[in-house]
């Protein structure tokens, strides 16, 4: 919902139940009363409207609209009878995040996304003939906001080996000013584990995924190392970008000097890859982001390095979904896996979320059959922790316990720990105590 500039009017987008099938509507602020459909949106899959219309500071009856229907988030200059007047930025670059506008109105300004989602950069586009410029250069990460003048920008950056730099750039030269160029915080604390980047083509052969691998402290090729997958490979995230330590999150980096090799990647159906890149999972939620995942892991275990033998993999939420997938459809591969508020049928789950990606169950009852792991459970192989909060309301409860309950009629043994106070996520000094039992199961069952 955006409210008009005036007050006079707000403006709504109404989404079906099917969420495929949007209308952009305008109503009288005063009375509720309908006034017209601007525009339509409809999909096969889903329309997912996420961001509110940005109206023109010098012109109340122009708006941005942002969506992906032509493939990537984008902007699009609309009137407020619900005319197109144009497109606004490169056509392969996804908006995460609009910045707005210089004090003119002329200029719009964006992060978007570039080197295959693995880069942010800060974008210029003029609003009267959709002239785009990238403003920041440097490879990696980038948190920009623009002055109110359009001249300068202040920019902050990362990247895998660079932990901060803020620096000021005059739009129209491009030169950049440093005010901080952050040492490593890390140096002589710890003894950081080598990172690396990886590319590999999906399963269909068609399009390149991001991967970061994690070797252990003083890793040495001679010898052979336990590995420890990481994933999520659910919408709206991506664990792998170009930034400080490539995204590495410091259980990882633990479980690295703790003589792992530690490897995610970003499977079809992760986030800032565009709309195919997503839209491939529609109705049959794991299977091509486990198709995608095998990739990953074929390479791993190609290695010479790798204990193919002692692979675990752990994930939480849609991660979790995701490791008990592999452990009970691909249930040759993992000796052990961890499983943390995990999705074990998403008849259950909440109906937005689950209906946008599955359609309903009557709709789609093959997809749900396929994607339900509560007939799977007697498939599981391997040693599979599941860990979760008690207060849960995102991942209700009831999907562990069935799947447990599964598990005892097929006769099948399976760890399960809750934490009594906690939601969909362990937080504070709790979290120390759940990656410790995390840490322990891998280390019980892959540490020979």
């Amino acid at each position: 919902m955006t409210w008009d500039p005036t007050g006079e009017f707000v403006y709504v987008g109404v989404l079906n139940r099917g969420q495929d099938h949007l209308k952009l509507n305008k109503y009288k602020a005063s009375t509720g009363e309908f006034v017209q459909t601007l525009f339509e949106e409809k999909s096969d899959s889903w329309v997912e409207p996420q961001h509110a219309l940005a109206f023109l500071p010098n012109n109340p009856k122009q708006f941005i609209y942002q969506t992906d229907k032509d493939g990537y988030n984008q902007l699009y200059l609309y009137d407020t009878n619900g005319k197109l007047i144009r497109h606004l930025g490169f056509k392969d670059v996804l908006v995460t995040d609009f910045q707005g506008f210089n004090e003119k109105g002329s200029k719009a300004y964006y992060i978007g996304t570039t080197n295959n989602g693995m880069e942010r950069h800060l974008f210029e586009v003029e609003l009267k003939n959709g002239k785009t410029t990238q403003l920041t250069k440097t490879n990696g990460v980038h948190i920009a906001s623009v002055s109110n003048s359009g001249k300068y920008v202040l920019d902050q950056f990362s990247n895998l080996n660079t932990p901060n730099i803020v620096q000021v750039i005059t739009t129209k030269d491009g030169k950049a000013t440093p005010i901080l160029n952050a040492a490593n915080p890390l140096t002589g604390k710890i003894n950081l584990p080598k990172i690396e980047f990886k590319s590999f083509v999906s399963a269909d052969g068609k399009t390149p995924l991001n991967a970061r691998i994690t070797y252990p402290t003083n890793f040495d090729p001679n010898k052979k190392y336990p590995v420890m997958v990481y994933l999520y490979g659910g919408s709206h995230a991506q664990m792998v970008t170009d930034r400080w330590l490539g995204g590495l999150g410091y259980f990882d980096m633990y479980m690295a000097q703790n003589g792992y090799i530690v490897f995610t990647l970003d499977n079809r159906g992760s986030d800032a890859r565009g709309r195919d890149f997503t839209r491939v999972t529609h109705r049959k939620l794991g299977e091509a982001e486990m198709a995608d995942q095998l990739v990953g892991i074929d390479y791993l275990k190609s290695q010479p390095y790798v204990d193919a033998e002692n692979m675990g993999i752990f994930g939480w939420s849609f991660g979790g979904f995701m490791s008990s997938s592999l452990m009970t459809k691909h249930n040759d591969i993992f000796k052990a896996a961890v499983a943390g508020g995990p999705v074990m049928d998403w008849k259950y789950y909440e109906v937005m979320y689950g209906e946008r990606y599955m359609d309903t169950p009557e709709e789609n009852p093959e997809g749900y059959e396929k994607t339900s792991l509560l007939n799977k459970a007697d498939k599981l192989k391997g040693n599979l922790l599941i860990i979760h909060g008690a207060q849960d309301p995102v991942v209700v409860q009831q999907h562990s316990m069935e799947f447990i309950q599964k598990c005892i009629e097929a006769g099948k043994q399976v760890d399960y720990f809750l934490y009594p106070t906690h939601e969909h996520n362990v937080m504070g000094k709790d979290r120390i105590h759940m990656y410790d039992k995390i840490a322990k199961y891998f280390d019980n069952y892959l540490k020979k």
